[in-house]
């Protein structure tokens, strides 16, 4: 049988009824039940000790995974920290692309103006004694566009033109081959008014592209325009520049426009293009 250290302990206080005084016993038996409850103490604060222990457990746990959280926290702001600064520099080098490309439309535009101004100058110089009622000039982007009423060309329903025209029609042919690189496009215009006519023209078709090209022939056979700079055609009354409502807006809406040009490699060079994005 295994004899346990209490037992042991009443045991020999048995054995030394027999040999001490009672005295002595009482003061043994008093340490005795010190000892045990001294034990008790010690078991109380071993297991207090072990779920104080628990707890640190958990709230280390815990510690360690707000900090592996705080830890992908800092990972991602520095991942955005890189991506903001690859943002900004994209951003830098757009501002910096739009700038140059201002710097190039001003430069254009300084260019483009240079020569509407001198075109201008050019066809008013030419074109002083002309009523401003029957032309209308205008000069945008180094096009010159020059808009001849039917009144001054033509006799009603009619495509010759009439010989009191030919002294304008002289002075723009002048401007015309003075810039022989440019190209020329004749437009015929009429009126929503249908014609009745069993010979040409039939109607607002075939009215406003003889006139065109009426006008085309007149340029080379009288005035030497190279005919292969000439492009001439009938709009009819779909391209009107206001209502047919009124006896004022169709006498405006029947023109031959004119309009001188650039080649298209010199008319690309001043248009207002942006630069390639590389």
């Amino acid at each position: 049988m295994k004899i346990t250290p209490f037992l042991a302990v009443g045991v020999l206080a048995i054995s030394l009824t027999s040999c001490v005084s009672k005295k002595q016993f009482d003061a043994l038996n008093t340490n005795y039940k010190q000892c045990i409850d001294n034990i008790a103490d010690r078991q109380r604060e071993i297991q207090d000790l072990k779920s104080s222990n628990a707890g640190l457990l958990g709230e280390n746990k815990l510690l360690k995974d707000q900090n592996s959280a705080l830890k992908s926290s800092l990972d991602a702001c520095l991942a955005n920290t890189g991506k903001g600064s690859a943002n900004i520099d994209k951003l830098i080098g757009e501002i910096n692309s739009s700038n140059s490309y201002i710097k190039q439309l001003i430069a254009g535009k300084t260019k483009n103006d240079s020569l509407n101004i001198a075109l201008s100058n050019k066809l008013k110089r030419s074109l002083d004694n002309v009523q401003d009622q029957d032309v209308d000039v205008k000069v945008l982007k180094g096009v010159v566009m020059i808009s001849l009423s039917d009144k001054m060309l033509y006799k009603t329903g009619d495509y010759n033109i009439q010989p009191s025209a030919k002294e304008v029609l002289g002075k723009v042919a002048k401007v015309i081959n003075d810039y022989d690189t440019y190209s020329v496009l004749i437009e015929g215009n009429t009126d929503n008014v249908p014609l009745s006519s069993a010979t040409l023209p039939k109607d607002n078709w075939d009215l406003s592209a003889l006139r065109a090209t009426s006008m085309a022939k007149l340029l080379q056979t009288d005035f030497g325009v190279n005919p292969n700079r000439i492009t001439a055609g009938g709009r009819s009354e779909y391209n009107p520049k206001t209502t047919n409502a009124s006896v004022s807006g169709r006498a405006e809406n029947r023109r031959t426009e004119i309009i001188i040009m650039p080649k298209l490699d010199e008319f690309m060079k001043l248009m207002d293009i942006a630069p390639i994005k590389k």
